[in-house]
């Protein structure tokens, strides 16, 4: 940089040249042009130097909002969320329940409520700490990614920890994740839309999601209609079993004492419920026997059939696409085309509903309505005429 003696030398140089070059009869003129110029110079070098002390002062606040407040964990800013325009739903603070999700219009059966990416995923099973390998996969995340993640509710953080020390981050964020993660393909995500949807039991959950591996995110489908202001719920359990020991594993996993709509019944009724939902459970496992040879064809759909009308008496609707698949893969098996075809059909219409119609799922399901002899089971047991399913299609 040139020293201020240098600069002085500069512009007297500089004078001294344009006063050689005017040639004029009055040099006043000349003068009085040459200080005018100088002088609209420093103004306008005045309106430079105070708009970049006013830049300096805007680009340290920035800094210091962005850096010094948000990048601690456990400060971070309410996360905004995203434009859910799209949805017919909205997040909502619910009584004495948190964070919630209600209808903001009527919503149809088998309507698409959600497709998310994860924010991250982790293995299921890890060799190393795992509050270490979550804080280094939120190390790389941005400082919205971060928040939205902190914002997420969490159960069962240990006591007596201190304060921004390292065990104390990594309980954090192991709370926090062990409160809100998902299945994911062979991984466990965080999915925070997902997260805000509440926990229905049997009858009560009216949203299911599906993790889709070829598109690396879940979605989500409404399983029956839902009324305008009615809350969303999906549900965090396989709810096929007592009414206390879904209680009991609610209670230990996420803190809370489930007081949904099934759960609420009275002692008889929900007595009633814990029969039909264990007969179920049962049911589904002797079905397998089937492969072993320990049923008929017949009997097999038999199983199919009672566990559909239990499921329309108990009133929950959930992975009815499978169990109509089932169905459709014993009559392929026993070379009843007839039956296949039904099965098919009523598999392809709950596949649909529940995991939607681009679904592979009811894919698999459409050619086998018109040609069943395409099932890659078809003919594989005795031929034997097993029955279709016993509703109406």
């Amino acid at each position: 940089m040139p020293s201020s003696s240098a600069r002085k030398r500069g512009a007297a140089a500089k004078i001294t040249s344009g006063n050689v070059k005017v040639d004029s009869p009055d040099s006043s003129v000349a003068s009085k042009a040459t200080s005018k110029a100088s002088n609209q110079s420093s103004f306008f070098r005045r309106i430079v130097t105070y708009l970049s002390i006013l830049l300096c002062v805007a680009s340290g606040v920035y800094f210091y909002v962005n850096t010094m407040l948000y990048d601690d964990p456990t400060a971070v800013p309410i996360r905004a969320e995203s434009k859910e325009d799209s949805y017919p739903w909205t997040s909502v603070e619910l009584p004495g329940r948190g964070v919630g999700v209600v209808a903001t219009r009527d919503i149809k059966q088998g309507e698409l409520l959600l497709r998310e990416k994860p924010l991250f995923v982790v293995p299921k099973k890890v060799s190393a700490s795992p509050g270490s390998l979550l804080l280094s996969t939120l190390a790389k995340l941005n400082r919205v990614e971060r928040a939205e993640f902190y914002n997420l509710s969490m159960v069962n953080f240990p006591d007596g920890l201190v304060p921004d020390s390292e065990i104390f981050h990594q309980e954090l964020a192991l709370a926090i994740f062990q409160t809100n993660s998902i299945a994911a393909g062979e991984n466990v995500g965080i999915f925070p839309k997902m997260a805000r949807f509440n926990h229905g039991c049997s009858k009560a959950f009216n949203s299911v999601y599906t993790w889709r591996e070829q598109e690396g995110g879940i979605v989500t489908y409404s399983i029956r209609d839902i009324k305008k202001g009615q809350e969303l719920l999906t549900t965090y359990t396989d709810t096929k079993r007592p009414r206390n020991e879904r209680r009991n594993y609610l209670k230990t996993m996420y803190g809370f004492d489930c007081q949904c709509s099934v759960c609420s019944l009275s002692d008889e009724a929900s007595l009633a419920s814990d029969r039909r939902l264990s007969e179920m459970s049962e049911l589904r496992a002797k079905l397998s026997s089937w492969q072993n040879g320990e049923l008929t064809g017949k009997q097999a759909i038999g199983i199919v059939n009672r566990i559909w009308h239990l499921g329309d008496e108990e009133g929950y609707w959930s992975e009815r696409g499978s169990l109509a698949a089932d169905g459709c893969w014993v009559a392929a098996s026993h070379s009843d085309a007839e039956a296949t075809k039904q099965f098919a059909k009523l598999a392809h219409k709950w596949y649909t509903i529940e995991v939607g119609g681009d679904s592979t799922q009811a894919k698999e399901m459409e050619p086998l309505i018109s040609q069943p002899r395409r099932h890659h089971m078809w003919g594989k047991k005795k031929r034997e005429f097993v029955g279709g399913p016993d509703v109406v299609l």
